[in-house]
């Protein structure tokens, strides 16, 4: 294995210079000998981390010759068509990734022509908003789409792997820096503020107190004192109310097509308590909730006993709701001033628009402190909200727990013999 530098001159005289590695494998051509394979790089840096990594390769007798390779596209239809056993919402998000993302920059590259550098310079090319090849115009991608699609070229090299299509997964060798990128991460990420991304007791009061509405009030309940997500809530049947235990079962959820599946992960299927006001609340909308035909016997349905879309719930239950309690935020125009009515009154908004946000009120009200909340732990929340690892859960909600060093907790705790 070789690598030279060979120069010649175009039909307009400039003087252009390329890196070309030689090599041969154990493969046998038709004459016993064995092939000969050559690889061009522009810079000398390219070719020999290319050469390095075939040496590794072709030791492991993995490596596979850009010849005989497949191009990123051909192997993403190969992913693609692999995927049928998960939920069409995550198929469409893949596609999706495919075609706006990996295939306009790197589609037309065999697979063995992604470098470390390829891989870098096509994830700065995103993050900066820099066209494909072809393309006019185009937007920056966020640090968190760049990463996701990132994953999604892992994913489809892993199954070029594995059906032999590649010799080695190129995103899995950008590991040297991954702790420490996940640590910056972390600092960057914006942890959820209570009045800003979580309701505050006194606005969740308001909310309640607001609505009368049977089946608004339970659906809030339920997922204010019983933490469910609102795909899970979406899909939850009677069935799964135990009335005589002030259980939830979390057996199933509803994706973004209204279909009816497992939850989100393995421990996602949980058995929830449910408080003596939010069992009450559901007794009383059971006796007018509408039935299916189906037989589907869904706690939250729509008015046909269907399952109910996400922006329904959201457009015609919480924002209302919201509005209706009060809790607005003024809606700010271009200049950042306050948007003003014909009447000159200020135009205001809902503060809070999604319903993942009751979900966040949950966790905060487990770790609060009794007589305000339940004074959980971390692994009993984690267990709670069904989270995947106790990981996200502390990522996401450790922040919140009650410190220990308040002043009047400090002086309750000091006791009269000070």
């Amino acid at each position: 294995m070789s690598i030279r530098k060979r120069t010649w001159k175009t039909e307009a005289g400039e003087e252009r210079s390329a890196y070309v590695v030689q090599y041969s494998t154990a493969e046998r051509d038709d004459r016993g000998k064995r092939r000969r394979h050559i690889k061009t790089f522009d810079r000398k840096k390219d070719a020999e981390d290319f050469q390095a990594q075939v040496r590794i390769d072709v030791k492991k007798g993995v490596h596979t010759p850009t010849s005989r390779s497949i191009t990123v596209e051909e192997a993403g239809d190969l992913w693609i068509d692999g995927c049928g056993d998960l939920e069409r919402s995550t198929v469409d998000q893949y596609r999706q990734h495919l075609k706006f993302h990996i295939n306009p920059y790197l589609g037309g590259l065999k697979l063995p022509a992604l470098t470390v550098a390829a891989v870098r310079e096509w994830q700065d090319r995103l993050r900066n908003g820099v066209p494909a090849p072809g393309e006019r115009e185009t937007e920056a991608r966020s640090a968190v789409m760049v990463k996701k699609v990132t994953t999604s070229l892992s994913s489809l090299l892993s199954d070029a792997l594995e059906r032999g299509k590649v010799g080695h997964n190129v995103v899995r060798s950008m590991t040297a820096n991954r702790r420490r990128k996940r640590k910056v991460e972390r600092r960057q990420k914006r942890k959820l503020v209570i009045g800003r991304d979580i309701p505050e007791p006194r606005e969740i009061d308001a909310l309640l107190q607001q609505t009368d509405n049977e089946r608004w009030r339970a659906f809030f309940l339920a997922a204010i004192r019983c933490g469910l997500r609102a795909s899970e809530l979406r899909g939850l049947k009677w069935q799964d109310v135990d009335f005589k235990k002030s259980e939830l079962h979390v057996r199933q959820r509803a994706d973004r097509y209204n279909t009816i599946g497992n939850p989100k992960s393995a421990d996602s299927q949980r058995n929830v308590p449910i408080p003596p006001k939010t069992l009450a609340a559901l007794k009383t909308w059971k006796l007018q909730c509408p039935k299916d035909d189906g037989q589907q016997h869904l706690v939250f349905p729509n008015g046909s006993g269907k399952v109910e879309t996400h922006s329904n719930i959201i457009e015609r239950g919480l924002i209302p709701a919201w509005e209706k309690a009060g809790i607005t935020v003024p809606v700010l125009n271009a200049s950042g001033k306050p948007e003003r009515d014909e009447d000159g009154k200020p135009v205001v908004k809902a503060k809070y628009t999604g319903a993942h946000s009751l979900r966040h009120y949950f966790a905060s009200w487990c770790l609060a402190r009794p007589p305000i909340g339940l004074g959980l732990n971390l692994k009993e929340l984690s267990e709670r909200i069904g989270h995947a690892s106790i990981q996200i859960t502390i990522d996401t909600y450790a922040h919140l727990i009650p410190r220990a060093d308040h002043a009047e907790e400090l002086a309750a705790a000091e006791g009269e013999f000070g």
